[in-house]
């Protein structure tokens, strides 16, 4: 169930597991009789979309779930608050209207407190006994209140929207009574059938025939009965929606029946005083036109016999120069064929001994392009041996390469082995210069000097390596390298130090900007928010009122923007619930009031008049002229008013296919 042509509120309660969304609506829970129905739904047509909740409590749960996300308002019937119902005086002449009513008993003190107050007349005279009471015409023509008087015309599609779900209901149960007669006629010809196999053989031809016909005609009626309940089915759903379109025509159609009214009575009354005036005009001009038909009756007999005279000389004066011109284009026609058949002559003869030349040469280059063709096919063949000697060579030279490579690697190998093994003895003469202030060249080649045994040398060296692991390695470049850190230190903390100020001074720089962009927004804004509500006023009427309203006031960066347009008798909760003219209007008036802040010197507007009719039309090109003044409007339209309204027509056609040509008409000469 998409619930089409419900309010947008409705739609979400009804799909949001966040509450009891079983909860069914006031037009759901109630069945009327058919002949009734119109009557009903005129008393009953502001609540039929109510929801109808047990407590307040689930009233309460939807009412937050709508508020949270922003999906308008609902009404709702609270069924734990209906308690007990007095009923009063019944009119004579009339039925109540609980007795044309089936509902379940659960909703009974609902209905009582809707409908039980409110008879059914069958004629005029209830009215004026009604006591206080709530009476129906029977077709739905007037509603009669205790103090008020409601009537008119019945639409086509009034009686439409009460009992959805019970008509679904009684259509669903008829279309299960549809099956039971769909498979009892099957049954039936199931049996026929079978008394067809069983009868065959004693059966005459035309017999079988017969059986075989009503066969076909009772599967036709099932195939028939099948597409009467899905045409049902169909039917219910167009009609759902045909009566909420027509419901806006009919609103739209009194307001504009009312405002024509008033015209037609305006201009019948001038229409009387013009009649008159020229009744009495037309006298006068009957009078004159019979004295000037006198007078002029013999003029025109003497005119017309010279004028005839004057144009058989002309005819004839006429013709003779047109055969003496046609002479003279003949007698140079003449010549000029001569001249050309002479040179046409003469450039064939030139032509074809070209032609045999032509030949020869054609003949000649074949013969050369044989023996080119061979010398192709010789140099060819040579190419492709040479290619593939040079080949092979490429595959040897590969090799070589790759051995070399080989080669080369093993020798930078060795390189670097060599050159470690210099690194170290470099850093052991370092070490002992260093550390022990000996130089290795200097004692490499002298005798030793002492006789202790080499293990106990060994056993000190040992002890002496220890205490100086003990102490630690000496830096002799720890000075240099504390004045290196401390300089780095330095300059890290200048350049936090300034990376802080910047910092400080972009944060007051972003404040100022958001402050200054913020305070424009908002006068932008309230600029834009008053021209909207000018410009709405305007094309539409001083009643109806429009808005701009932020969502997040606080947040006016990241702040979304409702706009909220209510036309004349209208409440929509949403700009999709109005009608195509009506967005297209309130689109142009949000246009208008942007474009007033700062207007520009061309504005295109493509088509913006297509959904509007002629009323609004008359308004949306009055706006444009008065914009006009300050700014150049190109317009793509195809509505005659609009063409009609503006100083310059660029019309574009197709006089040939696929050639397009621009034909300008400007009306300001006109003017």
């Amino acid at each position: 169930d998409s619930m089409e042509g419900y309010p947008e509120s409705v739609k979400f309660l009804h799909n949001n597991a966040g509450w009891n969304h079983a909860a069914p609506l006031l037009s759901d829970i109630i069945y009327v009789k058919e002949e009734y129905r119109a009557a009903v739904e005129n008393v009953l047509e502001p609540y039929l979309n109510y929801y109808v909740v047990n407590n307040l409590e689930e009233g309460l749960q939807a009412v937050h779930l709508l508020d949270e996300n922003k999906k308008g308002k609902a009404n709702f019937f609270l069924l734990d608050k209906f308690g007990s119902f007095e009923a009063q005086h019944q009119p004579q002449d009339t039925i109540p209207a609980l007795s044309v009513v089936e509902i379940d008993g659960k909703y009974a003190d609902l209905a009582r407190h809707l409908l039980g107050n409110v008879f059914i007349a069958e004629n005029d005279d209830a009215l004026r006994n009604s006591n206080g009471s709530v009476v129906l015409e029977k077709t739905g023509k007037y509603v009669k209140g205790k103090y008020s008087l409601t009537g008119g015309s019945v639409g086509l599609f009034e009686g439409k929207k009460i009992g959805r779900a019970k008509n679904l209901e009684k259509l669903a149960e008829e279309i299960l009574s549809q099956e039971s007669v769909v498979n009892a006629l099957k049954e039936t010809i199931q049996s026929h059938h079978n008394d067809v196999i069983a009868y065959n053989e004693q059966l005459k031809e035309n017999a079988i025939r017969q059986t075989q016909a009503d066969i076909n005609n009772l599967t036709n009626l099932v195939f028939s009965l099948q597409n009467k309940i899905e045409n049902l089915y169909h039917l219910e759903e167009t009609s759902t929606h045909r009566v909420n379109d027509l419901q806006q025509q009919l609103d739209t159609n009194h307001s504009e029946i009312a405002s024509t009214r008033t015209l037609l009575e305006e201009f019948n009354t001038r229409l009387k005083d013009l009649t008159e005036k020229v009744q009495l005009g037309e006298q006068d001009y009957a009078l004159a036109e019979q004295e000037y038909n006198t007078a002029t009756t013999g003029f025109n007999d003497a005119n017309l016999h010279f004028a005839k005279q004057q144009s058989k000389i002309a005819s004839l004066k006429q013709e003779f120069e047109f055969k003496s011109n046609q002479l003279n284009d003949l007698k140079l026609q003449i010549e000029s064929s001569n001249v050309q058949l002479s040179e046409a002559a003469a450039s064939i003869t030139e032509t074809s001994e070209k032609l045999s030349g032509l030949e020869q040469l054609v003949i000649t280059m074949l013969h050369d392009k044989e023996a080119e063709e061979k010398k192709l096919n010789e140099a060819d063949q040579a190419y492709y041996n040479l290619r593939n000697e040079l080949a092979e060579k490429e595959s040897e030279l590969r090799l070589k390469h790759k051995s070399k490579e080989g080669i080369d690697t093993l020798l930078n190998e060795i390189k670097d082995k060599l050159t470690d093994l210099k690194l170290q003895l470099a850093g052991m003469k370092e070490r002992l210069n260093v550390e022990f202030k000996v130089d290795l060249d200097e004692i490499i080649d002298e005798p030793r000097t002492t006789d202790t045994p080499l293990e106990e040398l060994k056993e000190k060296n040992e002890r002496q390596r220890k205490r100086l692991e003990n102490i630690g390695e000496i830096n002799p470049t720890a000075i240099e390298a504390y004045t290196e850190m401390k300089k780095r230190y330095d300059f890290i903390l200048e350049q936090k130090n300034d990376l802080v100020t910047a910092r400080e001074s972009l944060m007051q720089t972003i404040q100022e900007v958001e402050a200054t962009a913020n305070q424009q927004f908002l006068d932008t804004f309230n600029q834009v928010r008053e021209n909207f509500q000018k410009v709405f006023k305007a094309l539409f009427t001083e009643d109806d009122t429009a808005d701009m309203i932020m969502v997040d006031p606080e947040n006016l960066a990241d702040t979304a923007i409702d706009i909220v347009a209510k036309p004349k008798g209208k409440r929509p909760s949403s700009i999709g619930q109005l009608s195509g003219g009506e967005k297209t209007l309130t689109a142009t008036a949000l246009l208008f009031a942007i474009y007033l802040i700062k207007p520009a010197p061309f504005c295109i507007l493509d088509e913006v008049d297509a959904p509007l009719d002629d009323a609004n039309v008359g308004k949306f090109t009055q706006m444009i002229k008065k914009f006009s003044e300050n700014s150049q409007f190109i317009i793509v339209t195809h509505n005659k008013m609009t063409m009609s309204a503006v100083d310059v027509i660029y019309g574009v056609t197709m006089q040939e296919a696929g050639v397009s040509k621009l034909v300008p008409v400007d009306f300001r000469s006109l003017n």
